[in-house]
């Protein structure tokens, strides 16, 4: 069952995989990281966990059984109650409710363990995948925005307490593990 973890200085190998198989998938639907990104992943992986202990931003990963990745959920911009959400899944995963669960996931922690009361995403307007995960999460489109040059929307969801346990019972329905099994914490 795969696992929900906050990113870890050890998740650097299988990470940067995940990013090299997936990179011709991601990029057909959000603007690609570009070459840079993976000549200089070491460096950036740590300011990703210096941000992640500094409180700015916070990461997550989908880890299967085997300890592949199968995606990220990010929450970036952490600041006054509020953060921004990024997340996205392994081709081989997707289309299997992976990136629902994860997102419902993390937006229990962000109430229950964050003190979270506001999430922000955006998309492209041509991934219709992405606008899915965000309506079947309880994010409401808000405007239009432009995202590397491409159309794209903005969405909001507001935290409620309630989130905290209904998003427990759909991770255990949907194959994320429970909040008990997170690691890294």
């Amino acid at each position: 069952m795969p696992e929900l973890e906050r990113l870890r200085p050890e998740h650097a190998p299988a990470l940067l995989q995940f990013e090299r198989e997936n990179r011709a998938y991601f990029a057909a639907s959000i603007p690609d990281r570009g070459d840079d990104y993976f000549a200089r992943f070491d460096a950036r992986h740590a300011q990703l966990l210096a941000d992640q202990a500094a409180g700015l931003d916070i990461f997550h990963l989908v880890v299967g059984d085997g300890g592949e990745v199968l995606g990220r959920v990010n929450l970036v911009d952490v600041a006054d109650g509020s953060a921004e959400l990024g997340y996205r899944i392994a081709e081989r995963a997707a289309g299997r409710g992976l990136a629902t669960a994860a997102v419902h996931a993390v937006c229990s922690l962000a109430v229950a363990e964050y003190g979270l009361r506001e999430l922000r995403a955006r998309t492209t307007v041509d991934n219709a995948g992405s606008r899915t995960v965000l309506a079947r999460t309880g994010f409401v489109s808000v405007g239009d925005v432009e995202l590397s040059g491409r159309p794209g929307i903005r969405y909001v969801r507001k935290l409620r307490d309630a989130d905290s346990s209904a998003a427990r019972s759909l991770r255990r329905v949907q194959g994320i593990g429970s909040a008990d099994g997170l690691r890294g914490d």
